[in-house]
């Protein structure tokens, strides 16, 4: 049975690559599923076989361990898409998980989760859905703003977005090429008069809306944002430049992002070379 299990994955990873994966999301996948089907065995179960109860069960197990709201979620995403594969999409429904509670905890998204993200999202071939992500995902910015955008806040020359905030404040949001290029798209698909982003019946979206619609994926606008915060402090961005391209008003809020990921030894190193 463990070779079958073991076919099953490389079939597995051979439809994901037919699907558009990118070889970062499939191996991302090819992890997750090996650490469950060893899981499974040690259980006396086997991968092809799995029942909503065993995704439950592995659920709790991983909680069990420590590990974070944000590795459970992936996890689940990942089997998710495999019962989807097997054309059992029932044993992931209702598969109770715990999420944090912790007011100061800031849940986000590693590159590579976002990865698995975006490629699902790519995959419902929504232009609207795809460019309301990458939108809230690549500029940081609150559901609020992004139904509150109108046609004249985008420059598609200067690659720039113009947000409006609560407090009729203003600030200018760089467009990253992904997010031009599928925003574009959208756009010249509907061509909107005034709202950017519409329904069906062609109204403002509402903030509702965005959210029920951002629940399918499994995510939120609030993670999406943490995660824009947090990926532009790690790659060096300061704080100030990071406030204000989220308009926090206070610093504080963006300093929470600042947790550094130095490994102890770096700190150590640091002080005996400028002190020694």
């Amino acid at each position: 049975m463990q070779g079958s299990s073991s076919t099953t994955i490389d079939q597995f990873l051979t439809w994901l690559e037919h699907e558009g994966k990118s070889s970062n999301t499939i191996s991302t996948y090819h992890q997750e599923l090996n650490k469950f089907e060893k899981w499974l065995q040690d259980h006396h179960h086997e991968l092809v076989d799995i029942t909503q109860k065993d995704v439950q069960d592995y659920i709790e197990f991983l909680e069990g361990n420590g590990k974070s709201p944000t590795t459970t979620d992936k996890v689940l995403g990942v089997i998710r898409t495999f019962a989807k594969y097997l054309k059992k999409p029932d044993i992931t429904f209702d598969i109770k998980i715990i999420h944090g509670n912790k007011k100061d905890e800031i849940e986000t998204l590693s590159k590579q989760e976002c990865e698995i993200v975006l490629s699902e999202v790519r995959e419902s071939e929504n232009e609207r859905n795809i460019a309301i992500v990458y939108m809230l995902l690549h500029t940081g910015i609150r559901v609020s703003e992004l139904c509150a955008l109108n046609v004249s806040d985008i420059d598609f020359q200067t690659k720039q977005v113009s947000i409006l905030d609560t407090q009729g404040d203003r600030r200018l949001i760089p467009l990253s090429e992904e997010l031009n290029v599928y925003l574009s798209d959208y756009m010249e698909g509907i061509q909107p008069k005034e709202a950017v982003f519409v329904s069906k019946t062609n109204e403002r979206l509402t903030e509702r809306s965005v959210q029920y619609m951002l629940k399918k994926f499994q995510i939120s606008a609030q993670k999406l944002r943490h995660t824009f915060c947090q990926h532009l402090i790690d790659q060096g961005a300061g704080i100030e430049i990071v406030s204000k391209l989220a308009g926090h008003r206070d610093i504080n809020v963006t300093k929470r992002y600042a947790k550094s990921r130095v490994p102890k030894t770096e700190f150590e190193n640091a002080i005996r070379r400028t002190f020694s």
